[in-house]
């Protein structure tokens, strides 16, 4: 009985304006929503050599962890739940989303000759991810992040084009 009363004390002081205005806050402020991003001009990409940059849907983590749980408890103690645990809850409401993103189609011509192959994948997800930037076309993923990122999903599209 006294865990469950704790739990609601903690819900309830996290759930105050203060702390709802923290946790509600996107990771990523400055991002534009990937509908709103225009695909790079072929002649201000450096990886467009490579062949056209594709735009592709990649997954992306919809919001963290420890928000997630405040967003839990404040469903526990409004009784929202409908029998969800914790974990089904956070698959379904706190899960993965897809967001659009442009992503090279092949290596770039400058790193072709490029020895190791690795190195050649990196420097071209790299040069297209910098690109992107300016045109807001990297789909709100970050370089690396926790659940893959832009640099995760480039190179796995490339090894497997």
């Amino acid at each position: 009985m006294r865990i469950s009363i704790i739990a609601i004390v903690m819900a309830l002081v996290l759930s105050s304006p203060l702390a709802m205005a923290q946790t509600d806050k996107p990771a990523d402020s400055g991002a534009t929503p990937p509908a709103a991003a225009p695909a790079p001009a072929p002649s201000a990409a450096p990886a467009a050599a490579a062949g056209a940059p594709q735009e592709g849907t990649a997954k992306k983590s919809a919001i963290s962890t420890p928000a997630c749980y405040v967003k839990f408890l404040e469903a526990k103690v409004a009784g929202k739940l409908n029998g969800k645990k914790w974990t089904d809850y956070r698959r379904d409401v706190c899960g993965a989303h897809e967001t659009t993103a442009v992503f090279p189609t092949a290596i770039a011509p400058k790193y072709t000759s490029e020895k190791d192959l690795d190195k050649a994948l990196t420097k071209t997800c790299a040069d297209q991810f910098t690109a992107n930037k300016a045109s807001n076309a990297n789909g709100g993923l970050k370089w690396v992040e926790k659940d893959g990122g832009y640099y995760a999903e480039c190179i796995n599209r490339l090894k497997e084009g």
